[in-house]
């Protein structure tokens, strides 16, 4: 068996990396697991990334599932460790890369690939094969996985950038001690999308033709501990498959209930970099008012004019952009941006159909919306 090495020249954490090359010794670590994050690409350049973690043994989740199931589930997702040093193989287009993972457990691949744009753009979605080089536990079997790359071609006009808490999972993440109840005795089948999101979005993913197949990147400051909850309740709510942007863990197990909180400026960044990486395409930023998805929007809107089609901005509470800057529709109309803010999804299904966003024969009465929600 290959032991981790406690080497601790430039670690931010060596305690951590101690105690995992401390768990490894005793024997205590648990069998690796990769668990790779859905990538994306255009038509030269492929971007995939995950982590190698213990596997907790997370089971798929079940609406009957008892509350102390749940609260279970959620101290695995922060209380497992993430495996530094060890070297992951990937597989993609008969292309092979090895990469080490960082302190945190993460590795990254970047596929460079002139000249095959053809290959590329056969389908959207393409499986990247993935496989652990290092033996890391005594006995461990042959630890390999899939993920999936989502392939954007320039002939694709659009792409839909949306938050999630708040925005498309009710998650009360202004208000504590009601996120922490949701996140404890909660699961990706009984957390609640708000009304009529999952129909708008499939709506936002058809076009103005029903037939654009526009992709999504769903960008937010959860970390990726809860990626598979957001993946499980992304499916189960039939919402537009798409690409999550996560950020690294900040918090300890102790401080879980944090996640989602703090700094969003990692959202800036994510989706400046989706701006610059799709320059033929034009963007549809959806959020909401309870963080600081109206200024990060209406920031990305001003430096990149011409190329944010629309911002929609789900209103919680009194707390509104428009009206602290009382000439923000103004200023972002010379930006070619259209902005709304709205108090639920159907008015923003309204506005989007009056403006040739969705299918113009949009109506109210067209998808099931809820009046309340749960």
């Amino acid at each position: 068996m290959k032991y981790l090495k406690p080497v601790f020249k430039g670690i931010k954490h060596p305690l951590k990396f101690l105690k995992v090359f401390l768990k490894q010794k005793a024997g205590w670590l648990d069998v690796p697991k990769i668990m790779p994050y859905k990538g994306y690409g255009n038509e030269t350049d492929v971007f995939i990334q995950g982590m190698v973690i213990e596997d907790k043994g997370l089971a798929k989740p079940k609406d009957n599932q008892w509350f102390w199931q749940n609260i279970l589930a959620t101290l695995k997702r922060f209380s497992g460790d993430e495996i530094p040093g060890v070297k992951v193989k990937a597989e993609f287009l008969n292309e092979i890369q090895i990469a080490a993972t960082d302190e945190q457990g993460f590795f990254s691949f970047h596929f460079h690939l002139p000249g095959r744009s053809n290959e590329l753009t056969t389908k959207k979605w393409h499986t990247v094969h993935f496989s652990l080089l290092d033996d890391i536990v005594e006995n461990q079997p042959q630890v390999y996985t899939t993920g999936e790359v989502r392939i954007i071609s320039k002939k694709q006009s659009k792409i839909i950038v949306s938050d999630i808490d708040d925005t498309v999972m009710i998650s009360h993440s202004t208000q504590t001690l009601r996120k922490l109840h949701l996140m404890l005795f909660k699961n990706a089948h009984t957390r609640m999308p708000f009304p009529g999101v999952s129909q708008f979005y499939r709506l936002l993913a058809g076009g103005k033709q029903k037939q654009e197949n526009n992709p999504f990147f769903y960008v937010s400051s959860s970390e990726w501990n809860l990626y598979d909850l957001v993946d499980d309740f992304f499916s189960f709510n039939n919402l537009p498959k798409g690409v999550f942007l996560l950020r690294k863990r900040n918090h300890s197990i102790y401080k879980f209930w944090k996640s989602g909180g703090g700094n969003h400026e990692h959202k800036y960044k994510k989706i400046k970099a989706l701006l610059e990486f799709y320059p033929e395409q034009k963007f549809i930023l959806i959020g909401d008012s309870g963080q600081q998805d109206p200024l990060i929007y209406a920031r990305i809107a001003f430096e990149f004019p011409g190329r944010v089609e629309a911002i929609y901005i789900r209103r919680i509470g009194s707390k509104s952009l428009a009206e602290k800057q009382k000439n923000i529709h103004q200023k972002l109309l010379h930006a070619n941006t259209l902005y709304s803010e709205v108090k639920d999804t159907i008015q923003a299904a309204r506005h989007a159909a009056n403006n040739g966003l969705i299918s113009a024969d949009f109506t109210g009465e067209t998808v099931q919306f809820k009046k309340k929600d749960k």
